[in-house]
């Protein structure tokens, strides 16, 4: 065998091992990338499904949010048409009264007054009508005025009230005994609207309907905040102690924006005051001094209808007055 064949089959031979070794390594680099495909396929699937799980139970979560608003919106429309009666009016102001015992108080104010003008002379019709207006107006006057008083003693304190929660969940404390605490140690009204609470959830009461019951006696707004808060806390979870605490921070500001406008227009209500106790003021002292000159517009009935006319005006000009310088918030 010659040269030229010997190299000729070294060239063949070795053409083949390459071929062949080329071969095997397609197939394993196909077997590599093919593995490596379906690994980073399978890991954009487990990613995706992470994303698409992520993704419901946030939709699952605002979904309770709101049918938890909804359901808090129709039971407070409830509560507030409730507050207006008479009943939930003697409860908002601390008072134990019935409404039968208000209603036979009214008369026997009305009754003292008109008795007091007849004993004094005044004519039958005046006396009859300003026992009836003291009758109707006095009491209710000063039920509103407690409602007030207390209201405002109520918010005052409830920012501490909320602080004690917050301090008692971040160290570990449960909700209720949280309550507890606030129905034992905060003062009047907070201590004993949170006891009627804790003693509610004693006999079985939820306290969703615990809250919307003390809305009922105290109908604030942040009283509402605080309803709001706790409830959709109990039906999606979350944290307690930091909502709580962003409450209280924002309770706290409203609170200094009212003190501040209170501050600035207290000369807009001092003039006011001035203004309408003006007319009344000046008419009684023209009244002491010259009781017979004043005496013709109680007698004549051109003197009754001035007096029945500057009243209107009086009281449309004080309502007025009153809308200008009151700031709710």
């Amino acid at each position: 065998m010659d040269d030229m064949t010997i190299i000729l089959v070294a060239v063949l031979a070795f053409v083949s091992v390459a071929s062949i070794g080329w071969v095997f390594a397609s197939g394993s680099g196909n077997k590599v990338a093919s593995k490596r495909v379906r690994s980073l396929s399978s890991n954009g699937l487990k990613r995706g499904r992470k994303a698409v799980s992520a993704l419901d139970v946030a939709n699952n979560r605002r979904k309770q949010v709101q049918e938890t608003l909804k359901d808090l919106e129709a039971h407070q429309k409830q509560q507030r048409k409730q507050s207006y009666t008479l009943k939930s009016q003697i409860k908002q102001a601390g008072l134990k009264w019935s409404p039968t015992g208000f209603w036979i108080g009214s008369l026997v104010v009305g009754f003292l007054v008109a008795s007091g003008l007849l004993f004094t002379g005044r004519p039958i019709l005046i006396a009859l009508g300003i026992g009836v207006g003291a009758g109707i107006g006095l009491p209710r006057w000063v039920l509103g005025f407690l409602r007030k008083k207390r209201a405002k003693k109520f918010s005052a304190e409830f920012s501490n009230a909320i602080d004690i929660i917050v301090r008692g969940v971040k160290s570990g404390l449960p909700l209720n005994e949280c309550l507890q605490i606030i129905a034992s140690e905060s003062p009047a009204p907070v201590g004993p609207e949170f006891k009627l609470l804790v003693e509610g959830q004693s006999v079985g009461v939820d306290l969703a309907t615990g809250l919307l019951k003390m809305y009922n006696r105290m109908p604030l707004s942040e009283l509402n905040f605080f309803t709001i808060v706790l409830t959709i806390q109990q039906k999606t979870g979350g944290n307690l102690a930091e909502a709580l605490d962003n409450l209280s921070a924002v309770l706290r500001a409203r609170k200094m924006m009212r003190e501040k406008i209170q501050a600035m227009s207290s000369e807009a209500k001092a003039s006011s005051m001035i203004i309408g106790s003006l007319p009344p003021l000046v008419g009684g002292i023209v009244y002491l001094t010259t009781p017979d000159y004043m005496m013709l517009m109680f007698t004549e009935t051109n003197g009754q209808l001035m007096l029945a006319g500057g009243m209107f005006w009086m009281a449309a000009g004080i309502f007025v007055m009153s809308k200008m310088i009151n700031f709710n918030i």
